[in-house]
C-alpha cells in the first residue's frame, strides 16, 4: 500500500492506495476513476503503519481492496459506505 498525507488548512488528508492501482484508470459503466499518481504516490506503508496514519488523518480517501478492507477491520470505515468500481473498493471517510 502507499499512502501521501496532504496539509491543506490545518487540516491532514490522507490519501492510501493499494500499489498495484497507483496511476490507472478504472472505468465502470458511467464511472471513471483515476488513482492519481500526483494524489496517491507516497510513501510505502505497512498495516501497522496505516493504522497509525488512519488515526491521525481529519479525512481519508482509499482505493484498494487491501486498504479499505483494513479501514473497515480496524474501524475507520463501514461496509455499507464502501463504492466499487471496477470491482476494487473505494471509500472516503471524514471527520467532524
Amino acid at each position: 500500500m502507499i499512502a501521501k498525507k496532504h496539509e491543506i488548512d490545518y487540516r491532514t488528508i490522507l490519501a492510501v492506495c493499494d500499489k498495484e492501482h497507483v496511476g490507472k484508470i478504472f472505468e465502470d459503466g458511467p464511472v471513471c476513476f483515476t488513482a492519481s499518481t500526483k494524489f496517491y504516490s507516497g510513501e510505502d506503508v505497512t498495516k501497522e503503519q496505516l493504522e497509525t496514519m488512519l488515526q491521525e488523518a481529519d479525512s481519508i480517501n482509499l482505493f484498494g481492496n487491501k486498504c479499505v478492507s483494513i479501514a473497515i477491520e480496524k474501524g475507520f470505515a463501514s461496509e455499507k459506505s464502501v463504492k466499487i468500481i471496477a470491482g476494487i473498493k473505494h471509500a472516503q471517510v471524514y471527520r467532524v
